[in-house]
């Protein structure tokens, strides 16, 4: 119907068949039918035939304008599906597990890619960034998780954790008996940790801090030991730590993606930042 509602219109335009079928360009006969065809469809007249050359009838003049309404937002959906770029805002959670100046440069060098987008960055744990992702608050979550994924995330990488210790500490004490400085409760590597120490292990804190290089000049000055991910020592390992012998201790877990199926457009944006983030632990285990 589109067609004969644009040869319609340019009808109304050119007031003959014969300049219509120029422009188009079409036969004269072909024109003729395709007015004849939105008539059927219609079932009723368009053109008055009586007068020399044929008028647009009142109906005519009705479907003409309700046909370039028509055709106007069929014209404007076509533009609107063009348009390649996305723009808006997205609203992305991210662990503070993973809230380092890597996977930074990693998701800005992702974002940048789309400038018409503005980014809402907001940071908490994963339990927290799930239950702000089921409640609509967040269009992408990056989250961490142990053993079995829950919901519909994708894992798109493992995060490593590594036992560091003072490098002025001496003899380190056993695993299982050792203090430890680490983020408070329901810190995503401190869950870890007492999942990997076994059900019923009183972990002995010795410090609660949440900043990731107070925690590191804790552990420096000889409080405890704590917990860095694996591709943060091969960047670069702080001065004064080092890395503990930690055998048979499975400390990794899962980077796992949450995305709204509301995104549209700017689908493309989050699949550009899972995968930037992927290649972070791709070149990890490299």
């Amino acid at each position: 119907m589109l067609e004969e509602l644009r040869t319609l219109a340019l009808f109304a335009e050119e007031g003959s068949i014969q300049k219509v079928a120029r422009r188009l360009p079409l036969t004269q006969p072909a024109v003729t039918r395709q007015i004849q065809r939105l008539e059927e469809m219609l079932a009723t007249e368009l053109l008055d035939r009586r007068l020399k050359p044929p008028r647009l009838t009142g109906a005519g003049l009705e479907v003409l304008a309700r046909g370039r309404d028509i055709l106007a937002a069929v014209d404007a959906l076509k533009s609107f599906a063009r348009r390649a770029e996305p723009e808006g805002v997205l609203r992305l959670g991210l662990a503070h597990g993973l809230s380092d100046e890597y996977m930074a440069g990693a998701i800005a060098r992702a974002v940048a890619l789309f400038p018409r987008v503005s980014l809402r960055l907001t940071t908490g744990w994963s339990a927290e960034l799930v239950e702000q992702h089921n409640r609509g608050q967040l269009d992408v979550a990056m989250t961490l998780q142990a053993g079995r994924i829950e919901g519909t995330g994708n894992v798109i990488g493992t995060e490593r954790l590594c036992v560091v210790a003072g490098s002025q500490a001496g003899r380190l004490p056993d695993l299982a008996a050792a203090s430890w400085v680490l983020s408070p409760k329901p810190c995503d590597a401190r869950l870890r940790l007492v999942a990997a120490l076994g059900n019923g292990h009183r972990l002995v804190v010795a410090a609660e801090i949440q900043d990731a290089a107070m925690q590191m000049e804790w552990v420096r000055m000889g409080y405890g030991l704590s917990l860095l991910p694996m591709r943060l020592i091969h960047q670069r390992m702080p001065d004064g730590i080092v890395p503990v012998e930690a055998n048979g201790f499975d400390l990794s877990m899962q980077v796992v993606f949450l995305r709204s199926p509301h995104l549209h457009r700017l689908t493309k944006v989050a699949d550009e930042i899972a995968a930037a983030v992927s290649a972070v632990f791709a070149d990890d285990r490299n």
